[in-house]
Order: C-alpha cells, then structure tokens, then sequence
C-alpha cells in the first residue's frame, strides 16, 4: 500500500488521477504512452487503455488498465491485464488543506523474464514501485500547484523524466517480449 499527502481537495486529485489519458504529460517518469482502447459504461467502468510504462529498472512494461469502479470523490478501482495482472484501488480522504491518497495494489507479472527472474528479483521489483510512487506524489503535487488559480506554471518545476528512454513503440506495434 502507497499513502501520499497532498495540498488540494480530493475532487481536485480525483480530477488528475482520475483521467489516465494525462499521465504521461504529469507522471512521464514512469508513463510512457497511454493510448485509449474502450470508451466504456455512461458511469465509466469499463473505460479502457493501453499503457507503455517504466520504473528506474531497465525494463518497460505494457499493459491495459480498466476501470471497475466510477471515478469519484472518494476514488475509483481498476484492473490490469498485460505484463502485469491484478487489481489497483485509488481512496481519497480529505484532511484539512490536504488529501490522503491511498494506493493499493495488487499484481502479478507476467511478462516472461520478469516472472521468471520474480523469486530473485522481488526485493528490486519492491523498490522501483517505492521509486515509482515517489514520483507519482511528486508529480501530483506540482500539477496540482500548476491548476491552481492564478499559477504562473513557467515557475513550476516540470515533473522528472524517465531514467532512460526506451526504443519508442509506434501506434499498433507489439510490444517487444523480455
């Protein structure tokens, strides 16, 4: 489990986490590309996408996120399918000027050589998620401060890069397999 404390209100985080179409403009340390798949219900369940994502490993993943829950003031659920499988749940708290967000997730690999190497590996798997949802508060953080009312977002830091820059997949290509 992920806790993160933010300045803002959770309508405000619900608005940014909320909308997976954005994070690789807001959290690009770790989403690569995002490419919608299924429009979904009238609710939002079912909204689907394909995600092109990293950690500071060398290694990226792809996988398609679901939504399983509506997104809401309160948080929202999902599913992932791909090189990673299982289930991820956002919560949104209000606590005077900020907002617990609370990430649990629960996924397995499935890409080949991570799940192969996952005996060996779980203690470097454990520390990239820990880097990356140190960059997810981060990056939350300075895109709520930059959708503040009257910010200058030329003084807002631009959120971290990616550690390294993989091979660019382009629209409809497979992903490579490890």
């Amino acid at each position: 489990m992920t806790v993160w404390r933010v300045a803002g209100t959770p309508r405000e985080v619900m608005d940014i986490l909320g909308d997976a179409g954005t994070l690789p403009r807001w959290w690009p340390s770790v989403y690569l590309a995002v490419e919608p798949r299924e429009k979904g219900n009238p609710d939002g369940t079912g909204k689907a996408f394909f995600l092109h994502t990293k950690g500071w490993l060398p290694y990226t993943l792809t996988w398609e996120l679901t939504l399983t829950e509506p997104v809401t003031e309160e948080g929202f659920a999902l599913s992932a399918r791909g090189d990673l499988n299982g289930t991820g749940r956002w919560t949104f708290e209000q606590d005077g000027p900020e907002t617990v967000v609370t990430y649990e997730w629960r996924v397995s690999a499935a890409k080949p050589l991570l799940r192969r190497l996952s005996w060996l590996l779980k203690p470097a798997f454990a520390a990239n998620h820990r880097w990356a949802m140190a960059r997810g508060q981060e990056a939350l953080a300075l895109e709520l401060r930059r959708r503040r009312p009257g910010a200058d977002p030329a003084k807002i830091p631009a959120p971290a890069g990616p550690t390294f820059a993989p091979r660019r997949r382009r629209s409809g290509e497979a992903p490579p397999r490890a």
